[in-house]
This record gives structure tokens, sequence and C-alpha cells, in this order.
């Protein structure tokens, strides 16, 4: 008898929802292939809910959620919601009290999409970004003097601690490890200017790299990296960068991979409970149409049972959406793929289901 998962479903806001459900639909093919069960809670968290009730997230809902084994995330924005009311009061704060220290980021180019780099294939574009995800800039410490005045004063302080830089390092190393690719892990860093932060870092990085005989390690400047990113993609395995790096160069990371449309994600707590999403954001101009492409949800349905320890239906997954994007889409975009979302998600399913692994 396989196990059994608790999962939190948060469809969201937009598209969310429609994604989810796809996203779904793999799950359960991929859990009834590889015997275990997925016991399913939705949570309407998200704009209508913010709308209807004034309430962003309940008192409750943090507490709830710890009960779960992890969280499968639409996407969060309404348009009628002011931007930051539902990211900080839902995204930023799950992230924080459940303590979701790791962003994990793959960047990997599928068969079939379109890259805009010139020359590149998915040879060449294959490498995962760690991010810390609770301090830095993140952490919110910072404030204002005489505000609305001309001698206004605004500060934003990057905080970062020892223990918070060396787990997010720690968990680098053994990302690099696990992976076994080219055993090659990459700190993204400012260390000419940041000198402080990045300071700690960098020590910390070495310090613990002693611990990792058989990872090579290197230093790249962040500004450096954009341009690798671009010029030699190939250049990198594994990234671990801090909070607003990681933000950044993650973006970069989705467009080289072929868009949002297939880029997902990870907030990591490797001893409570993580949350996987897609990163194209709830993109409400599309919402009921039938033409979002759910492959971004359905590959975070995928790192959502690698991080439960179902790895073989994940490879599974994975290789069932590259098989959908080599063979079968015409573009990734909204009613470009020359499918509708749920065929999409169908045609996915059905691979889990019957391809062999």
């Amino acid at each position: 008898m396989g196990k059994t998962y608790k999962i939190a479903v948060v469809g969201g806001d937009g598209t969310g929802p429609e994604v989810i459900a796809e996203g779904l639909k793999v799950l359960d093919a991929a859990s009834r292939r590889f015997g275990f069960t997925l016991e399913l809670t939705p949570f309407d968290f998200g704009g209508e809910r913010y709308l209807k009730t004034g309430e962003v997230l309940p008192d409750s809902a943090v507490d709830e959620l710890r009960k779960f084994d992890a969280i499968y995330l639409g996407a969060i924005g309404h348009p009628e919601v002011k931007p930051g009311v539902l990211e900080k009061g839902i995204l930023l704060r799950l992230r924080f009290e459940l303590d979701q220290y790791i962003n994990l980021r793959p960047v990997k180019l599928f068969p079939g999409v379109d890259c805009p780099l010139k020359d590149k294939g998915p040879e060449h574009i294959d490498f995962m970004v760690i991010r810390e995800n609770t301090e830095g800039l993140y952490a919110g410490a910072g404030g204002f003097l005489k505000k609305g005045t001309p001698d206004e004063i605004a500060t934003q302080l990057s905080v970062n601690t020892r223990k918070g830089v060396e787990r997010c390092i720690r968990y680098a190393f053994e990302c690099t490890k696990k992976r076994n690719k080219d055993n090659k892990l990459t700190l993204c860093g400012k260390t000419n200017v940041l000198t402080y932060a990045f300071d700690l870092w960098e020590r910390t990085f070495h310090e613990v790299a002693r611990e990792y005989p058989g990872i090579k390690t290197d230093y790249a400047h962040v500004d450096a990296i954009t341009m690798w990113f671009v010029k030699n993609p190939e250049w990198f395995d594994v990234i671990v960068t801090d909070n607003l790096f990681g933000d950044i160069i993650t973006d970069l990371g989705a467009m080289i991979q072929g868009g949002l449309g297939i880029a997902a994600g990870g907030n990591i707590n490797p001893e409570g409970v993580s949350m996987f999403e897609p990163m194209g954001g709830s993109a409400p101009k599309y919402k009921g149409q039938n033409i979002i492409n759910p492959l971004a949800a359905i590959c975070a349905g995928g790192m959502m049972l690698d991080h439960l320890g179902e790895t073989a239906a994940a490879k599974l997954v994975e290789k069932a959406v590259m098989d959908v994007t080599g063979t079968k889409l015409k573009s990734l975009a909204a009613g470009k793929m020359g499918y509708s979302t749920t065929e999409v998600g169908d045609m996915v399913a059905q691979l889990v289901a019957d391809m062999k692994e």
C-alpha cells in the first residue's frame, strides 16, 4: 500500500484554478500509476475572498496549513485588488511564517520550446537557481524619516543572518550533490559593492564547501550572471544567491527556458510544509477562456511529487511534459498552443498513465 499525502490546494486568482485543475488531473494519473494517494483539501485564499470579506488570510490559516505535507498553489493577483495586498498578505506571509527559506527554480529548456537565444538548445539550458527566501531586502527592515517632505529619507535594510545564509548554502550543496550533473555550485553575489552582506555569504560558502570535496565551486557577480545566462547558459549547474538577486535572475532564467508558461518553482522548508506553484501569475485577461498554458502548473505538481519522495512519478511527469512540448504544441503562448487548456492537461495525464518510464 502506497503512502497518503495531505495536500492543501489553493487555486487562487484569475487562471490559477484552471491550471491547477489540469495539474490535479496529471497528479491523479501519477498517483494511480504509482500507487500513492493524494488527500486534497481546497482553500479559497485570494482576491475574491478578500473582496467579499476584507480578509487576506484568516488568523487560523498558517497553523492549519502546517498540518499538510505540501501546498499546491495556482496564482495570486486580482485586477480589483491593489498590487501588493495579496502578494504580501498571502505569498510573503506564508513564506515567512512557514519558514520556506528556499526558493527552488529549475531552469530547463524542453524539446520543441522556442528559445530566444541564438544557437542554444535543450543541451545548453539545464540548471537550477536556489534563492534564499526569507531574509535579505525582503525581510521588511527599514522605514521613513520626514516622509512627504523635501528632506524625506527612505531606508531598506538587507538582513542576512549566519543561520539563514548557511542553511541556504548547505541546501544548495546537497542539491548539487543529488543532481549529480556537473557537480558545480556557483555563488552569485556582489562582493565588490555589498561588502558586508556578501562577505558573510562568501565566507560561509567557502566554509561549507570544505565538507563537499566532490563539488566544484565558483563565484560570479550578479551582473555577470545575467550576461552569462544569455551568452553561455551551459556554464551553469546550480546557482545559490540571496533573496533579491534570486528574484531577478530567475525571471531571466524563465525567459531563456521559453517563458513563464513553462516555469515552475517551489518555496521549500525541508523540515516543514513547502509550497509549489507556476511562475506565470494569474493572467486574469485569459480567465475562463480555456486557452491558458497549464504546463508550468503541471511541472510544479511534478516538483511537489519529487519533494514528497515520489521521484519516479515526478520524472515521468517531466517526461510526459517534454513529449507534449516536443511533439504536440505549436507554441507555449495562451491561445496559440494548438490545443485548449484542458486538452493539454488530458494529453499529459494520458502519457503519465501509459508511457514507459
